[in-house]
């Protein structure tokens, strides 16, 4: 399969969840030597959990299923550019080839993870979130 191919698998995974289960639209695929090792969706709204992203679902997925952290032979296919979470997790897992369809330009789902790249680039002291050592 192609690149494209991929992508379109990735956004049509975020179409079915937004339009199948009442989630959020975001897919996201990782794909090793030509074939899926996992998917992930965004379970936010059924979970109620903030840490259910696409990507955060299928990085687990993958680890999990190839015993390993470093996914630095696969790719990710993502339906929307990902947010400081995601990619946080991205670097974690050591993946190099990142795609992503929608940008967060533009996107009103992205105001949160806009402000999130803005307050993690700030010194602490000026983070509405302080860092708190004891």
């Amino acid at each position: 399969m192609s690149d494209q191919k991929w992508m379109e698998y990735a956004v049509d995974l975020a179409k079915k969840n937004a339009t199948e289960k009442g989630g959020k639209p975001f897919g996201a695929v990782i794909v090793k030597e030509g074939r899926i090792i996992s998917e992930g969706v965004n379970d936010v709204l059924a979970t109620h959990d903030p840490t259910t992203h696409a990507e955060l679902q299928a990085i687990s997925r993958a680890t999990r299923l190839l015993a390993t952290d470093d996914l630095s032979d696969c790719e990710l296919y993502a339906s929307g550019e990902p947010c400081p979470m995601c990619l946080s997790a991205i670097y974690l897992a050591n993946m190099n080839k990142i795609y992503f369809a929608n940008p967060m330009e533009g996107n009103p789902l992205a105001s949160q993870a806009k402000k999130i790249y803005e307050q993690v680039g700030l010194p602490n002291e000026k983070r509405i979130n302080k860092l708190i050592q004891l």
